[in-house]
């Protein structure tokens, strides 16, 4: 992370060269680049952010910024445990702005004109959305979930592995492309794994300098019911697969929003920054459970393997995948019409400055 906020912090030279001589009708711009909204709005130009968190995380992390406190946040399914926020305030010193605006997260929602656009939806986030939209003045436009299936990129031995499996058999294991485990982390997951019954599929993008640790961590006879992918993988197709009913995930926003599109429980295991809170919505919106951890954010084995079982087994497990099935249908319903509301709102903005343009 700070070596990319670095990156984009010694564009903003070129990016002033090409704003000022293409002169367009608006910008929309993320949250780690305000200096192009403060750049943008000198010349003239609206701005809207587009914000690839969830509104959840928005609201929360405004109302500390607002209230000075997590305490009083209106939704007590939202909360951070005593480590998450010490590890917080650790991860938070090592992303740096520059030339940064007053305000909540540098300023990146004041600077936004009239609107600010989510990778939302209303069928999960929607009193999320509308605190948001209380707390920074702003009207919030949620975009929808914004998946895209590339069918052209699918590993076809995985989805071979996948195809031999029961439908709703499989565990899909992925803590995304920033997150490493430990060596310790790694065979708690694997005992989990001996412990519960569920085959699974593990993506391994380790860190360590051993190719072969997740395998190394496998007590004998685990092998014959996973499959270890090396690298990246197609986790769309994946999830797609009508073998897989639940997702080991660091809760990045993404994969929460992949995971709730193709109708598949979260077993939640957050890690840092944003995935905490996500997490948190994982359960209170019932279509995942979260690993227990001890107040140092420790987990071990014997809680791997409950929260594996609480989606797998039994009734529990029944009612998670009946739920997670309705908010699929609800966010595939919202995804048409949030496209188009996301476009009648921006071509409005455009229009308001051409007119006063004089050029219609």
């Amino acid at each position: 992370m700070p070596t990319l906020m670095k990156a984009f912090q010694e564009s903003s030279s070129n990016f002033s060269n090409i704003i000022t001589n293409l002169k367009p009708d608006l910008l929309i711009y993320d949250s780690f680049q305000p200096w192009s909204a403060k750049m943008a709005s000198s010349l003239g130009i609206p701005c809207v952010l587009f914000a690839i968190c969830g509104s959840t995380t928005l609201s929360f992390f405004h109302h500390l910024y607002t209230h000075k406190t997590y305490d009083s946040f209106p939704y007590k399914g939202i909360y951070l445990h005593e480590y998450e926020k010490r590890d917080l305030l650790v991860q938070g010193e090592s992303i740096k702005f520059e030339d940064i605006g007053e305000g909540f997260a540098s300023g990146v929602l004041e600077l936004s004109c009239e609107i600010a656009l989510t990778k939302s939806y209303r069928g999960i986030e929607g009193k999320y959305i509308d605190y948001l939209s209380t707390l920074c003045n702003r009207r919030i436009v949620p975009v929808g979930p914004l998946v895209v299936r590339n069918q052209e990129n699918s590993d076809l031995e995985t989805i071979h592995w996948l195809g031999q499996k029961d439908d709703f058999s499989t565990l899909y294991i992925s803590f995304g492309s920033e997150n490493y485990l430990s060596k310790k982390q790694i065979q708690e997951i694997a005992k989990g794994l001996e412990l519960s019954n569920a085959n699974f599929i593990w993506v391994d993008r380790s860190s360590s300098g051993n190719e072969n640790v997740i395998e190394e961590a496998f007590p004998k006879g685990l092998k014959d019911r996973g499959k270890v992918v090396k690298g990246w993988a197609n986790q769309v197709e994946i999830l797609a697969h009508k073998s897989v009913g639940g997702f080991m995930s660091h809760c990045g926003w993404s994969s929460i929003t992949e995971s709730v599109y193709f109708g598949v429980p979260v077993m939640a295991m957050p890690l840092k920054l944003d995935q905490p809170v996500n997490s948190r919505l994982v359960v209170e919106s019932g279509f995942g459970v979260e690993v227990i951890r001890d107040e140092n954010g420790e987990f071990d084995g014997e809680g791997v393997a409950k929260a594996i079982n609480m989606l797998f087994v039994g009734e529990s497990g029944e009612g998670i995948r009946r739920r997670v099935r309705e908010l699929s249908e609800k966010m595939r319903m919202e995804e048409e019409e949030g496209a188009r509301g996301v476009v009648e709102e921006l071509t409005r903005i455009c229009m308001k400055k051409r007119g006063k343009r004089g050029d219609i």
